[in-house]
């Protein structure tokens, strides 16, 4: 025979029931929670890092603002650097979502840590002088003057190895003060007066108004940079790293290379 139970227990027993299901989806509510904040449409918010060369900086920062006002929800981090101090970060396996460097050469050697990369923009080099251009320099000849103080990137520095190429191609000997790590060094260097010319790209000379002065390389002499972005293999956030290289084709986003004086692709 069944035993028999007291009504109020039953009562009890199936209020019990009914909340312990009801706690069961507000459970897994609290789990999505704490993997990540959600946005509206059930998506969660993405972090994107993106690896940029220093000659980038400038333009990444209005880039990154108008990605995040188009897409919300995307967090953007740019961390800049010559381009060589990327590959090495990748090679390390820092964590990081896309790659943009100043050079074919340096992404082509990260063949197995990223995706296909594509060209986003070109730019050409010119001489930053004092402001002023107090020493009269007029092209690549001058800088082989030995009383003139002038610094270059280094040559593992994709425009360092633009800068040998052109002064190699125009027979001008030049005896730097000093090797930089990345083309935003070399221009400080002008900057501050610590040099009285470098060799930097366009783009950059152009972030110095009033500070530094840029001479004119003519097409004949002068080097072509290509930029290419790629994502990384190891992010975790891939489907957004690859709308974020994608990106960087559209008009929106060429505008804004443009602008700063980045030539097409």
């Amino acid at each position: 025979m069944s035993p028999k139970f007291p009504a109020r227990t039953v009562r009890r027993t199936a209020a019990a029931v009914v909340t312990a299901a009801l706690l069961v989806p507000l459970a897994a509510c609290g789990s999505d929670d704490d993997n990540g904040s959600e946005k509206e449409g059930g998506g969660k918010d993405v972090q994107l890092t993106v690896l940029a060369a220093s000659s980038l900086t400038d333009v990444f920062a209005t880039a990154e603002k108008a990605y995040e006002k188009a897409h919300p929800g995307t967090d953007i981090t740019v961390s800049a650097a010559g381009s060589q101090e990327l590959a090495a970060q990748v090679k390390q396996g820092s964590p990081a979502d896309v790659l943009v460097t100043a050079d074919t050469k340096t992404m082509d050697g990260l063949k197995g840590e990223t995706g296909t990369p594509s060209v986003i923009a070109k730019n050409r080099l010119v001489i930053a002088t004092r402001e002023g251009n107090p020493d009269k320099v007029k092209g690549l000849k001058d800088l082989a003057d030995s009383k003139l103080k002038v610094v270059l990137a280094d040559d593992t520095v994709p425009v360092g190895r633009y800068s040998k190429q052109v002064l190699d191609a125009q027979k001008v000997s030049v005896k730097p003060v000093s090797k930089e790590a990345n083309v935003r060094s070399v221009l400080s260097k002008v900057e501050l007066g610590e040099a009285d010319a470098g060799i930097v790209y366009k783009t950059d000379a152009a972030t110095a108004p009033g500070k530094v002065d840029a001479v004119e390389i003519p097409d004949a002499q002068n080097a072509v940079a290509s930029y290419p972005a790629a994502t990384l293999k190891g992010s975790k956030n891939s489907a957004a790293a690859a709308a974020f290289v994608k990106w960087l084709s559209t008009p929106e986003a060429q505008k804004i290379l443009r602008d700063a004086g980045f030539q097409k692709p």
